[in-house]
């Protein structure tokens, strides 16, 4: 098991405009091609501008395919058109993680 972490970071006052945006166009498609992320969650403490979810696959070869199925549906490509139009993110940090030995999920 792999897990992708990422940490979104907005405009100060546009998390709520692209987190609307991005549930009315997103979200659907997005669980469509990854399935449900473990955790969706804006921050509560420290930099309020930004968001994180964290994606579940069995490997790395899993996250690739279905990454790539997401990256090529007109839906999806029509939402990436629509939040770059918006300009309400600022930078996007992903890191892959993998659990260590004795932890069990």
């Amino acid at each position: 098991m792999i897990l992708d972490h990422r940490t979104y970071i907005c405009r100060p006052g546009t998390i709520r405009k692209h987190l609307a945006l991005y549930e009315a166009n997103g979200w659907a498609i997005q669980s469509k091609h990854l399935g449900k992320p473990v955790v969706y969650a804006a921050v509560e403490t420290g930099d309020v501008n930004s968001y994180v979810h964290i994606w579940v696959y069995e490997d790395a070869a899993d996250r690739e395919a279905r990454r790539a199925a997401l990256q090529t549906d007109p839906a999806w490509k029509r939402y990436l058109e629509m939040s770059a139009e918006a300009g309400y993110l600022v930078s996007q940090k992903n890191q892959i993680l993998k659990p260590v030995p004795f932890f069990q999920a």
